[in-house]
């Protein structure tokens, strides 16, 4: 009776050994994939990470466009104004001396 409860014990501890070892691997697996889901999702946050930044970077180099356009009709429309006010001061100046 003794050998019968050891070699019982003895199947019972295999079949938990087996068991276990078959959860490791289903655990490796799903880790496995999880991993690899998690990549996946990095690569993707990284590629709208980088086509966010190439559409930051146009819309900031449109901006720089404005603004030089800006600052350059400002400076023609300073130009002009300072023109004409030397002409005005020159007629005037002219007229009164005369």
């Amino acid at each position: 009776m003794k050998k019968v409860i050891a070699l019982s014990s003895l199947l019972a501890l295999g079949a938990l050994g087996m068991a276990c070892g078959d959860a490791g691997t289903a655990n490796n697996t799903a880790a496995n994939a999880n991993k690899a889901a998690a990549n996946a999702m990095n690569a993707a946050a990284n590629a709208m990470n980088a086509a966010s930044n190439a559409v930051q970077m146009a819309a900031n180099t449109a901006a720089n466009a404005a603004n030089t356009a800006a600052n350059a009709a400002n400076t023609a429309a300073n130009t002009a104004a300072n023109a004409a006010n030397k002409a005005a001061n020159t007629a005037a100046n002219t007229a009164a001396n005369k």
